[in-house]
């Protein structure tokens, strides 16, 4: 195998046995960027001098015993609205392309405790606004399954970045499905944790109520190890949670063992107890076929598994992705009002006075889906227009969440489809905005409910394009989606 087909564990214990060192695995993987990514268009920053440096520096911790984590000496990277001190942060957008962070996000500083290794910053939809990565302001990034079709987004570059062995894992960001998604259409596995489980500090706001931080990586295993490195409280975010979160690698680890039992009989009973709920609404007729039959097959699997499997009804996603629109357009008018050209960010050359200076910074600075969300946001949250609108919304919020925790009385786990489709080609959806929204309608409840959620691959399509299996768990209950997903993942490679 190649290196870059390793993952974070099997990586971990070559460095520690010195079968490789820190700085020749980071070399390795700048010149894969160098020689794949004129291809893929993942990274909008390399950082090759500063991830040679913290190279040779991970090393020496290493060898003084300084760092014990797993994913000490390990390449990885940043979506592009993570910021890092010294390192511009430019979210992909024309008005924050000479940001350069005075300080690093609280996930940033927790990954370099544990002597991760930053190889750059990663192409992203502007503003994490898109499904596509195509609406950065810098350049598309291709799915490297097929690079005509889109990586979805807004993670893209970073889902891209991991399945094209340009990095061995990748944080993304998640606001209704932009970490999920974009595993999906690359086929690896994307985490989208509980809200409040991973610190926001440093994180660019988008949607304040449903944005969270998460891993992608190459499996299972190796996203518990990330989850384990960055989840916990934060005094710098009041939105974190002091939950004690138990050791998900270990927990895995031990379920391994146990699966690999010669006792047929655990194998077969090891989900015992565990009930996974199907809502019928997410494998109805708008669902791609071959989907719908991944979803049932692996369905299956779980039952061979010990897990009860049963479909239910959730009516009430009908109003998903409406809620989800208004309140997310509704953020992103307040969050997006700090960008004036005064403080920081690009500002406009030619103006007539402070006013005009404010509309062509403005103008010139967004890019054409963010100013289609800040005036739709600013429109619902407009004198006459925030009871229709945006009130009803949160009332509606309201009326989802109740309805999933329902739900989560009879089942431990809801499982589905991460998108109705596979990976679309580039330009396809440019022009219908709505038709890029509706593919949202499987993952934007969990962010709407702040519920935890993981993709993982399924199977394929009849293009050979990966199909995503989601697993949505209860708050804070990482650890029954991770263990799911993990023994779905070992009878799929068995």
């Amino acid at each position: 195998m190649e290196l870059y087909q390793y993952t974070i564990h099997e990586l971990s214990r070559m460095i520690k046995l010195k079968e490789i060192g820190v700085y020749e695995l980071t070399k390795y993987f700048l010149n894969r960027i160098k020689e794949k990514d004129s291809k893929i268009g993942a990274y909008i920053t390399i950082t090759e001098e500063e991830a040679l440096k913290r190279a040779e520096e991970v090393q020496k911790g290493i060898d003084r015993g300084e760092f014990n984590s797993l994913l000490a000496g390990i390449p990885m990277a940043l979506k592009d609205n993570i910021c890092t001190m010294g390192i511009p942060t430019t979210c992909a957008s024309r008005m924050l392309s000479n940001f350069v962070p005075p300080y690093n996000a609280t996930v940033v500083e927790k990954l370099y405790q544990n002597g991760a290794v930053l190889l750059g910053k990663l192409n992203m939809d502007e503003f994490a606004m898109g499904s596509s990565t195509e609406s950065s302001y810098f350049k598309i990034t291709k799915n490297p399954v097929d690079p005509e079709r889109v990586p979805g987004g807004s993670s893209g570059g970073s889902a891209a970045a991991v399945a094209a062995g340009e990095a061995v894992y990748a944080l993304g960001s998640d606001t209704g499905g932009s970490i999920r998604q974009p595993a999906s259409y690359c086929g690896v596995v994307g985490l989208k944790p509980t809200y409040g489980a991973v610190s926001r500090f440093g994180l660019v706001a988008y949607a304040s109520s449903f944005d969270q931080i998460g891993p992608i990586t190459k499996d299972v295993l190796d996203c518990a190890i990330v989850f384990n490195a960055i989840a916990g409280k934060d005094e710098f975010d009041a939105t974190s949670s002091d939950f004690k979160h138990p050791d998900y690698a270990e927990e895995l680890n031990n379920l391994y063992n146990r699966y690999c039992c010669e006792n047929e009989c655990i194998k077969s009973g090891i989900l015992k107890g565990i009930k996974i709920g199907i809502p019928r609404e997410f494998i109805d007729d708008g669902v791609d076929e071959d989907v719908r039959k991944a979803i049932l097959k692996a369905a299956k699997i779980f039952e061979s598994l010990g897990a009860e499997c049963e479909e239910f009804s959730l009516p009430i996603m009908e109003y998903v992705i409406p809620t989800y629109y208004i309140i997310a357009f509704a953020e992103a008018s307040s969050n997006l009002a700090r960008y004036d050209g005064i403080k920081f960010g690009y500002r406009a050359e030619k103006f007539e006075d402070l006013m005009d200076f404010y509309k062509t910074t403005r103008s010139e600075g967004f890019g054409i889906e963010v100013k289609r969300r800040i005036l739709l946001g600013t429109y619902v949250l407009s004198s006459g227009y925030y009871d229709a609108y945006y009130k009803k919304a949160l009332k509606a919020r309201t009326l989802i969440s109740r309805d999933f925790n329902k739900a989560f009385e009879k089942y431990n786990v809801i499982m589905g489809p991460v998108t109705p489709d596979t990976a679309f080609k580039i330009g396809e959806k440019t022009d219908d905005p709505i038709k890029m929204y509706m593919g949202d309608i499987f993952t934007v409840p969990v962010n709407i409910v702040g519920l935890p959620a993981i993709s993982i691959p399924c199977g394929k399509d009849r293009n050979n394009l990966p199909i995503g299996l989601q697993l949505i768990g209860k708050h804070f209950d990482e650890k029954t989606i991770l263990k799911a997903a993990f023994l779905f993942e070992k009878v799929v490679l068995e």
